[in-house]
């Protein structure tokens, strides 16, 4: 790692075909370890699930043959839907990321057991990593999930987890009406429960390892004497990391209210607040774990020993004994974020043939990622420690609305629907003082207002325009085709603002201006052809675009540039497109559900930030540009097997084999790389799943194993990470007892990483090299150990 971050990696934001970041490899050094980082739809080839109106825990037993996964009967695509029961079988808190990561073709990683913390989350599915997916909740755009978030939230702060109805996840493509400006891969469906027609009341506490507890609780009101229903719950989480020293915390609260207006139309309102504070565990190198193993992280406790660290770097004089370098372990780092979501429906049945929807939206957030540099120390006059605090800042404002409209006529679904957003996002790059004594505040202290440094900050607004229109036609009783488009206009403004050094002004070099993302026809086609009563064959079509970033931190802004860059490049850039195409067989009965898909993808327009000339002639200190540098092609298979071989016993496989490869060679910094034919970045080619369930409505459990093959986080693909196999076991006792005391009670116990694997959870945490000969790179986030988690739950009334 270099100070000024000229690493190779730096200039290579999204040459990753869908990466697992699609980001450049930052350091804390320079580029931000935070800038960097990372309804259902109408078409008719998919039903909407229950959405589960009662959670306690007999409601769970009568549902005990309820599948965990659903795969899509009667769709023209790949799809299957994750229970509700599935993603209350983990441990509280969990999130429901990792638990799709079950299904076929989805590789998730987490470094922490619940696979809750954001930095190192990491979500793949056929090689597209989550910048390149789609995510809603309850048709709500949740933005491209990277770990700077300029357009959105992740899920575990949309939506408690207690709360999670049934999720869906396209493999392929989501459908045309799904609001999001990024999906070139799938989409990711998520839905929250509903409150029920019963007053109720439901509590639950959990605690675990490394001092885990969390507690919740919901408020059912029932069927108020308007026909409304409402409920109101609230969660408050805390856990210690399980290495270095640090917290992992979030309180959050939901309600949503449904209430018939009339006979004909519904109201639904829903709201959200989050707060989430987590410090980070340090990224790895392969060289760290072979000479000092996984356990390797920040050293909060101990102030005194990052301050030798930061003097030894300044002075150039040697580094404590047992420290590499001064990025070897920070001081402190940590994402805090603050959350506020909000949403209103109206459902009409207009005619038994004509019925349509209107949704507004609203979310606020406010965020840092924060880190103790040794790059920048503090000025003598405001404490002179060697470090500082570096801060990249966030604030997100965003409104948008939502509408469809259905008609059926003959074998005819007629559907189309209208989405636009307007998101204000400010980002800001702020250095805060420190003093002898290091933080005054907690280990996850939120920095305002006194920072001696602004190095950049920028604001930006981006407006999206999305129409589709979408037919299914019932041709026979046996065929279904599914066939329409949508329209994609994003508009990108951004505007540059001056900085400032102890008060005085700052220039800021970075890019404003205005692009365009656009394209008027994106069409999907796809049929479904029932054999007979068990047995289908379906495929599909589709093609999608992806908006430019509009940050100055995202791997594929164009306003990461400088203004010169910018100028030069600006009318030869295109936004990213994909072609997927998929067939597939499936096969339902009442005890066995299975399927398999092949599918191809040729991915166009690949953006990635090189550098023009190399660094050896580089005297004039020309920036990296955002280029069109190529595709990818992937081709593979997935398939699931599902069997209820008892009326207690189930067993569930899933398996996906992707190849990812680059279609062309890369040159940056003057010199060509051979990286076709390569494999992508961050995607096994294998991925595997097992799980053993049994449920008598009274004792119920699984234990599954996932299994990733081996990943490379280089382009050249001359350092690859191992496979790992890691087993998890839940198990559970719902009581059914008359006495007060048992009856609604329901207990748990959720083991992670089962055999206490050491492995490498997350590749890419920091972004990707082209080469890493020394297995020097940073980049790398050790698995959790064994962790085991106790949960009571109990229902009132």
């Amino acid at each position: 790692m270099k100070k000024n971050g000229v690493l190779l990696t730096t200039c290579l934001s999204s040459l990753v075909f869908y990466s697992a970041h699609a980001t450049p490899a930052p350091t804390k050094t320079s580029a931000s370890r935070e800038s960097f980082h990372h309804a259902y739809s109408p078409l008719g080839d998919q039903q909407k699930p229950d959405t589960r109106k009662n959670d306690t825990p007999q409601a769970r037993a009568s549902n005990k043959t309820e599948s965990i996964v659903v795969l899509g009967s009667g769709a023209s695509r790949e799809t299957q839907t994750l229970s509700h029961l599935a993603l209350q079988e983990v441990a509280p808190g969990t999130s429901p990321l990792k638990t799709l990561s079950k299904l076929p073709g989805v590789m998730f990683t987490s470094s922490d057991p619940l696979g809750a913390y954001e930095w190192s989350q990491q979500i793949i599915i056929r090689g597209f990593d989550q910048s390149r997916l789609g995510f809603t909740m309850d048709g709500i755009p949740l933005g491209n999930l990277a770990y700077g978030n300029d357009n959105g939230l992740s899920i575990g702060r949309a939506l408690q987890t207690e709360n999670n109805g049934p999720a869906t996840l396209a493999q392929g493509a989501g459908s045309v009406g799904v609001a999001a400006s990024n999906d070139l891969g799938g989409a990711l469906e998520f839905t929250s429960i509903d409150p029920t027609t019963k007053y109720g009341v439901d509590v639950a506490g959990t605690v675990g390892s490394y001092g885990t507890w969390r507690t919740f609780a919901r408020v059912n009101s029932g069927t108020l004497p308007g026909g409304g229903r409402l409920y109101v719950s609230y969660d408050y989480q805390d856990a210690n990391k399980w290495k270095g020293d640090g917290i992992q915390q979030q309180q959050q609260a939901n309600a949503k209210f449904i209430q018939p207006l009339g006979e004909k139309v519904k109201l639904t309102l829903f709201g959200d607040y989050s707060q989430r504070a987590e410090n980070d565990y340090q990224d790895l190198s392969l060289s760290m774990i072979r000479t000092k193993g996984y356990d390797v992280d920040n050293i909060t406790n101990n102030y005194s020993l990052a301050k030798q660290i930061a003097k030894a770097y300044q002075n150039g004089t040697p580094f404590p004994k047992g420290i590499a370098n001064q990025d070897q372990s920070y001081y402190n780092s940590a994402g805090l974020r603050q959350d506020v979501l909000a949403y209103g429906r109206l459902d009409f049945d207009l005619t038994s043939r004509l019925k349509a929807s209107t949704t507004v939206y609203g979310h606020t957030n406010t965020g840092e990622g924060i880190y103790a540099t040794p790059y920048t120390p503090t000025p003598e006059a405001l404490g002179g420690s060697p470090l500082s605090v570096r801060t990249t800042e966030y604030d997100i404002h965003r409104e948008g609305f939502i509408g469809s409209l259905t008609y059926k006529i003959a074998h005819h679904t007629i559907e189309g629907g209208f989405w636009f957003e307007n998101n204000d996002f400010e980002q800001a790059r702020r250095f805060y003082p420190l003093n002898e004594s290091g933080y005054t505040g907690s280990s996850v202290h939120w920095f305002r207002n006194n920072a001696f440094e602004t190095q950049w900050q920028s604001a930006f607004n981006t407006k999206t325009y999305q129409f589709h229109l979408q037919d299914t036609w019932q041709i026979t009783p046996a065929l279904k085709l599914n066939y329409g488009f949508k329209s994609l206009v994003v508009d990108a403004h951004a505007r540059q603002l001056e900085g400032n050094i102890m008060g005085a002004p700052l220039t800021n070099t970075f890019a404003g201006g205005a692009i365009t993302s656009a394209n008027g026809f994106l069409p999907q086609l796809g049929a479904n052809y029932r054999l007979n009563r068990h047995n289908e064959l379906f495929a599909d079509f589709a093609r999608n675009m992806a908006a430019f970033d509009n940050s100055t931190t995202g791997a594929t802004s164009p306003f990461a540039m400088t203004s010169a860059a910018y100028a030069a490049t600006k009318n030869t850039l295109r936004p990213e497109m994909s072609y997927s195409e998929e067939i597939g067989y499936r096969y339902h009965d009442h005890r066995i559900q299975a399927s398999l898909t092949g599918y191809y993808i040729e991915f166009e327009n690949r953006l990635a930030s090189i550098s023009p000339v190399s660094s050896g002639t580089n005297v004039q200190g020309y920036a990296s540009i955002l280029s069109n540098v190529g595709g990818v092609t992937a081709r593979g298979i997935d398939a699931a097997f599902n069997y209820h071989f008892t009326d207690n016993w189930s067993i569930y496989a899933s398996y996906a084999y992707n190849q990812s490869t680059y279609d062309d060679n890369l040159t940056t910094g003057g010199v060509t790389y051979a990286t076709k034919g390569k494999s992508v970045v961050g995607m096994p080619r294998n991925l595997a799943n097992v799980q053993l369930s049994y449920d008598d409505g009274s004792i119920w459990g699984n234990v599954g194993m996932q299994y990733q093959g081996r990943r490379t986080y280089t382009y050249t693909n001359d350092q690859w990470i191992k496979p790992n196999d890691i087993f998890n076991l839940n198990v559970g006792y719902r009581f059914h007892s008359h006495n007060w005391v048992l009856h609604g009670l329901d207990a748990q116990i959720n083991v992670t990483n089962l055999f206490d694997k050491r492995y490498v959870a997350t590749v890419g945490s920091t972004g990707f090299a082209v080469s890493d000969p020394s297995g020097s790179l940073q980049t790398l986030q050790a698995g959790a150990p064994r962790m085991v988690f106790f949960t009571l739950r109990k229902h009132f009334f």
